[in-house]
């Protein structure tokens, strides 16, 4: 039997931020591996980043790492951040509005190939963090730019059940610390930080 997955189009994350943010919440996140093993995580735990946001990469102006948020939806923005750890962005709204969604969390469906952990409680904190996600899907600035589509390295599939969201102010942050632009799945153990 084969299992229909409902794409969520790019063009549907033409709004702004803090309107796809929480709507991403429950949506899974696929990653084709270069192996060509298919991951896939639901979406627990997001941040909104949006134009005059003094947290934002493009809060200023366009430059060569960022320029990706000012183009069209439906695309990845991948960055390092302290020199390791890659964070992955949805951009959303319309072409020359700088907008983005930090995906944070993930509670993936099983595990790629060649990890092994303890316990099923460890499965959950597995992609339980932006910098952790990145790391177990293989994602990295090569993705940067890429559009969310099959046939792509990444994609994403609508949610296909509703949870009980949690709306608070963003963490790990020195400006733009009152917004209340992050949302996660309450009481789900793969969310990085409640």
């Amino acid at each position: 039997m084969t299992l229909f997955h409902q794409i969520l189009e790019p063009s549907t994350l033409s709004r702004p931020s803090t309107e796809v943010a929480p709507a991403l919440i429950g949506c899974t996140l696929v990653r084709r591996l270069p192996s060509g093993q298919i991951l896939r995580g639901a979406i627990v735990e997001t941040e909104a980043y949006a134009p005059g946001d003094p947290a934002f990469h493009a809060y200023r102006r366009v430059t060569p790492r960022n320029q990706v948020v000012f183009g069209m939806a439906g695309r990845a923005y991948v960055y390092q951040i302290y020199g390791m750890y890659h964070c992955l962005n949805v951009v959303t709204d319309c072409e020359g509005i700088p907008s983005a969604v930090l995906i944070r969390a993930l509670q993936l469906e099983c595990l790629p190939s060649g990890w092994e952990i303890g316990s099923k409680e460890n499965l959950h904190r597995l992609a339980a963090g932006p910098g952790k996600l990145c790391r177990v899907l293989q994602i990295d600035r090569s993705l940067n730019g890429t559009i969310l589509q099959p046939g792509q390295p990444l994609w994403l599939e609508q949610r296909q059940q509703e949870f009980a969201i949690v709306q608070t102010t963003r963490i790990g942050l020195s400006q733009g610390v009152d917004l209340p632009w992050r949302w996660y799945v309450q009481d789900c153990p793969a969310v990085s930080k409640v």
